[in-house]
């Protein structure tokens, strides 16, 4: 059956809206695209216009609004953050389904991680996910405080209710394509990535995916994981970074004056970057075995055009993460827009 997982490899933000996309416009069959987890810092890509979009909790992959979107009971949802996607991409009800069982991100949610310091001590993005996570293992335990609350019970929703596990299973027989759009990044996983307690709430494994969309593992034929050039968290109290820098020692060092400090649109904080770290990405390649590998943010290093150039710095900068992780890339990122197959 037809299913693509997209997850990351490093700490997030290795362009996995984009690359999901990609496999979107790539896809000779009908694709519904279905987005796991919580709202994420963002997600970006740009529509067929190039108008840039960053989302949280839509998949990025629904930019070209060609495609179905659900969410299945593994997703945290946020709705004002939802609706207002919604809106700006101007979808209409029909196209996006959303299982009774998926868990809706309260107020309350979002206070206790905030009273729990976990923006301030661990660099949470303080979504709540982790808070709705919590609620949903205790079952209305009487001695915890918080509770969970599902699309079902809320309002603003009901139009878009739906058996989302039944739809997915009748779009896979009909030959059809499913695209999972995983969240945050392989060392980001609170059971596999080795940076607990500074992790997410959630496994963010190609596997911990599709758990939470109610598919088969028989289901999967394409497992892609995306990671970047200098691999990045974000500014305060995140977590180690092995081989921190400073962006502008990446300009000095790869010769791109024009490299700037990434900022996280939702938390407005700067993120720190670091040299590409092998032995994390040979640990993501080996829970996850994907199928294909993207390499993306290279324009940190150098034009598309250069690829020609098999001496050049950029081609050497490819070759030595390939050597270093032991595993050749299939696809090449630049800039937001482009991804192109390895020469």
């Amino acid at each position: 059956m037809p299913v693509s997982i997209v997850i990351g490899g490093q700490f997030g933000s290795e362009g996995k809206g984009k690359t999901a996309l990609e496999i979107v416009r790539r896809s000779q069959e009908e694709v519904i695209a279905v987005r796991v987890g919580g709202p994420d810092t963002e997600h970006t890509s740009y529509d067929r216009s190039g108008e840039r979009r960053s989302l949280r909790q839509l998949p990025a992959s629904c930019v070209d609004k060609d495609v179905d979107v659900a969410f299945p009971a593994g997703s945290y949802i946020d709705v004002d953050i939802l609706l207002k996607e919604i809106a700006a991409l101007g979808l209409d009800g029909e196209s996006v389904s959303i299982s009774p069982l998926a868990h809706v991100i309260t107020a309350r949610h979002r206070e206790w991680e905030m009273a729990g310091k976990l923006i301030s001590t661990l660099g949470s993005a303080g979504s709540g996910v982790g808070a709705a996570v919590m609620a949903s293992a205790a079952r209305q335990a009487t001695n915890f405080s918080l509770r969970s609350a599902f699309a079902a019970d809320e309002p603003r929703l009901s139009r878009f209710i739906d058996d989302v596990c039944t739809r997915l299973r009748h779009h896979l027989e009909d030959g059809n394509r499913v695209v999972v759009e995983g969240t945050h990044g392989f060392g980001m996983s609170i059971l596999d990535g080795g940076y607990w307690p500074h992790a997410t709430a959630r496994c963010t494994t190609a596997a911990g995916a599709l758990a939470e969309t109610g598919l088969s593992p028989i289901d999967v034929d394409d497992i892609t994981m995306a990671i970047r050039s200098f691999p990045i968290r974000e500014a305060g109290d995140t977590g180690p970074l092995v081989g921190e820098m400073s962006w502008e020692a990446i300009a000095e060092e790869t010769g791109r004056g024009d490299i700037a400090c990434e900022m996280t649109v939702s938390t407005g904080r700067s993120r720190r970057p670091a040299r590409f770290d092998a032995e994390l990405v040979k640990r993501a390649l080996a829970a996850n075995r994907p199928t294909r590998v993207v390499l993306n943010h290279l324009d940190f290093v150098g034009d598309e055009q250069e690829l020609a150039d098999s001496q050049g710095n950029l081609c050497a900068f490819i070759q030595r993460i390939e050597a270093d992780i032991g595993r050749r890339v299939d696809w090449l990122g630049f800039s937001g827009i482009t991804i192109v197959d390895r020469p």
